[in-house]
């Protein structure tokens, strides 16, 4: 697809990346074949997949996840991790719905209706999570939070707390409205998307502000192998210079609420997670096999984008990203 204005320089290949352990996917192909289930594997491996946030970035991470889908390993892994909207395309592989997470930024949320730059400094938020709750995840994409609590890969919805800014795990959640609230205070930004969420007697904010890529939280709860789906190309994750100057909106959120704003600039933070991934004989690691997919290009998407063409063109690139990781390790199989 070309974008019309599209500056040359977004379709340009990274000029660097990841190194990784492809045994991660080799894993995920054999359970494949051997006709692997959760609750019943024939291996000693738990293997986990963690997907990042970053807004409208995250029709990157839903292009990887529909092409997981269809290369049969939804169900090869054991557990899922996502913070902020790695949580809804988590969502989405647990649930079967891989298409859907590659289309629904494009088709849904790439609206004024979602994202509304005009509603700054009103008492409507910008981001209008009603508008996805209510209308995209009921009548477009419609979703079934009690799923969640039967679902045989459990998913696990990072969370930071309001009051310490700290990150937490919801899982095995009681109820489809307390998984309807998990993901809502999952992608709920202060002066941005609404006031925190009350759940179980605290107040929680989005996920991504205290851990936006949790494989090391995956590493510590056991996995054995890690793939990460990445929302950004390696240059964009390693512009990380801290005499960058916040935008407007982050240095906003800092008003509101001290050093906010600065957490949520979470490519600065990303770096411990790039090291983890990067550095085989990193200590964190216990030997553990980890892999991360990242797109090859960007297609110029930011956080609030809701050009279309652009979001579907990043769904495209991760997609893309995804089936050339596979086809390294399956080349003969079911890709």
């Amino acid at each position: 697809m070309s974008i019309p204005g599209r500056d040359p320089e977004l379709s340009r290949p990274a000029d660097a990346a990841l190194s990784g352990d492809e045994e991660v996917l080799r894993a995920l192909v054999r359970r494949r074949d051997a006709g692997s289930k959760p609750d019943a594997r024939s291996d000693p491996y738990r293997i986990a997949l963690v997907v990042a946030g970053g807004g409208m970035r995250g029709a990157y991470a839903g292009g990887m996840v529909r092409a997981l889908e269809e290369a049969g390993l939804s169900d090869t892994f054991d557990v899922v991790y996502g913070s902020s909207a790695g949580a809804f395309v988590g969502t989405a592989l647990v649930l079967g719905h891989g298409n859907d997470a590659a289309r629904i930024f494009s088709e849904d949320m790439a609206c004024k209706e979602f994202i509304d730059p005009r509603r700054l400094g009103t008492r409507r938020p910008m981001v209008s999570l009603d508008h996805l709750f209510d209308e995209i995840l009921t009548v477009s994409k419609p979703t079934s939070w009690s799923s969640l609590q039967t679902s045989p890969v459990p998913l696990h919805v990072v969370v930071t707390d309001a009051d310490d800014m700290q990150p937490y795990v919801m899982t095995e959640l009681d109820s489809a409205q307390e998984w309807k609230l998990a993901m809502r205070a999952t992608a709920t930004i202060p002066w941005l998307a609404g006031p925190p969420v009350e759940l179980r007697g605290r107040r929680w904010i989005d996920g991504s502000v205290g851990d936006p890529l949790p494989v090391l939280r995956a590493l510590r709860d056991g996995a054995t192998h890690v793939l990460a789906l990445l929302t950004r190309t390696v240059p964009e994750l390693r512009r990380s210079d801290p005499g960058e100057k916040a935008p407007l909106w982050a240095r906003s959120l800092d008003v509101v609420v001290p050093g906010l704003g600065a957490m949520t600039q979470d490519v600065r933070r990303h770096a411990d997670s790039l090291a983890l991934l990067s550095d085989a004989a990193h200590p964190d690691r216990g030997g553990a096999h980890l892999l991360a997919i990242t797109p090859a290009r960007t297609s110029g998407v930011r956080g609030l984008t809701i050009d279309v063409d652009r979001v579907e063109r990043a769904a495209d690139l991760g997609h893309e990203a995804a089936v050339a990781a596979l086809r390294a390790v399956d080349g003969d199989g079911q890709l």
